[in-house]
């Protein structure tokens, strides 16, 4: 996760990233904001501390966001993401619809 170590790790290429380099980098950095909702929910649901609760699982949605503002600039530099997305998302409901899921999510159970 941490690259404090590598000392190029903030270094900027000598020219502009192609297209192709800019959609891998989003990627990867679709990825890091995913490992760091990760990180962050581990710590709040190992603590009791309930302001550090409060702060962990603030930050992770913050990420949750990050992640959605990343997608989207995908959904521009591609101009076909969107329609991947959507195609998952069917072969998802179609799943659930096979084996007899009426309700998709279990966000209700956990508010």
């Amino acid at each position: 996760m941490s690259e404090f170590v590598n000392p190029f790790s903030g270094m900027t290429p000598d020219r502009k990233l192609t297209r192709e380099e800019l959609i891998r980098a989003i990627r990867l950095n679709v990825a890091a904001e995913h490992e760091a909702i990760h990180l962050y929910m581990a710590h709040a649901d190992a603590t009791d501390h309930p302001l550090a609760k409060q702060v962990l699982t603030d930050i992770a949605n913050e990420e949750r966001e990050h992640v959605g503002e990343f997608m989207r600039l995908l959904e521009i530099l591609t101009g076909d993401e969107d329609w991947w997305l959507a195609e998952g998302r069917k072969e998802v409901e179609e799943l659930a619809a096979q084996v007899g899921l009426e309700k998709l999510t279990d966000q209700e159970d956990e508010k």
